[in-house]
């Protein structure tokens, strides 16, 4: 055996860790979750304001699919703030919207002093959906959503854990909804994430760009009446490599997971959603062990 190999083989799990540090230096790069019914389109004028909370425990991070040796953990306490709008533009329904991001992260265990701790807002988020098919009467929707991510958020290099990411953000999403018979009904969501890039990354400032991230979604409800469901979804990330200073970081992402929950108007104009799911697969970053959604929702 070569006399530098029980090296080797302890530095690359110490790399890993110090890898997956470094590439926090801005909020998880996700790509856009939607809630099963978020493509019923409502009439136009109707005005909604949501509120969004999640908790997800991380409690492993993966390295090219591997567990990093240690106990690194993550916390993160997130919510948005929600305002939409509906309104017919050229005969098709429009709903501008604007999200605002903010919360709380956490570094835990092992990386409990090298991540920290820090709380503020995320990048406001711009975002319009347009239905190229709204029939109510057959219960089947098609729609389109472009989002824009504007990069005011919390943002300080020298921070492990940042809110906001330091650079532009576009998504575009698309989605259909139809019924499958009875109480059935699918919700079928694509997007691909394009990245700006973020010019005052890590301790030196350097240049941090990413690859597009791909993600397909599919929800399941059972409407057990008018007003209360009960819902079960399954999602797929793919690819977002970032390069560092134009080197590679091999960090493609490959996330599975799922959520379970269901829905209910607790009052004629209140909707309260609550979910919850895990990550059952992750190619690079923190595998979310539990992951808790509370979405609260008014019509205006």
């Amino acid at each position: 055996m070569h006399p530098s190999s029980p090296i080797r083989r302890l530095a690359r799990p110490l790399l890993a860790v110090a890898s997956a540090i470094a590439l926090l230096g801005s909020a998880p790069a996700r790509a856009v979750d939607v809630d099963a019914g978020d493509y019923v389109a409502a009439p136009p004028g109707t005005n909604l304001a949501l509120l969004y909370l999640q908790y997800a425990s991380s409690d492993s991070l993966r390295s090219q699919g591997r567990r990093v040796p240690g106990n690194n953990g993550l916390d993160t306490e997130i919510g948005i703030a929600r305002l939409v709008h509906f309104m017919e533009l050229g005969g098709l329904t429009v709903d501008p919207q604007i999200l605002l991001p903010f919360g709380h992260l956490k570094g835990t265990d092992d990386l409990s002093s090298s991540l920290g701790t820090t709380t503020g807002i995320g990048d406001p988020i711009l975002a319009a959906t347009v239905w190229l098919q709204n029939d109510p009467v057959r219960q089947t929707y098609t729609g389109i959503t472009p989002y824009l991510y504007v990069p005011v958020g919390s943002y300080n290099r020298q921070r492990a854990l940042n809110l906001g990411e330091n650079r532009w953000r576009y998504n575009l999403q698309a989605a259909h909804v139809r019924p499958l018979g009875g109480p059935w009904v699918l919700d079928l969501i694509g997007d691909v994430t394009w990245y700006g890039s973020n010019t005052d990354y890590g301790m030196t400032g350097t240049t941090l760009k990413q690859k597009p991230l791909y993600q397909a979604q599919a929800w399941l409800r059972y409407n057990l009446s008018a007003t209360a469901d009960l819902r079960a979804s399954v999602s797929r990330t793919s690819g977002g490599e970032t390069t560092v200073a134009g080197l590679r970081q091999n960090d493609a992402k490959v996330t599975t997971k799922f959520s379970l929950g269901a829905a209910m108007f607790i009052a004629p104009k209140t909707q309260v959603i609550a979910l919850w799911g895990q990550d059952t697969e992750v190619r690079n970053g923190f595998k979310e062990s539990t992951r808790f959604n509370i979405r609260l929702l008014q019509l205006l």
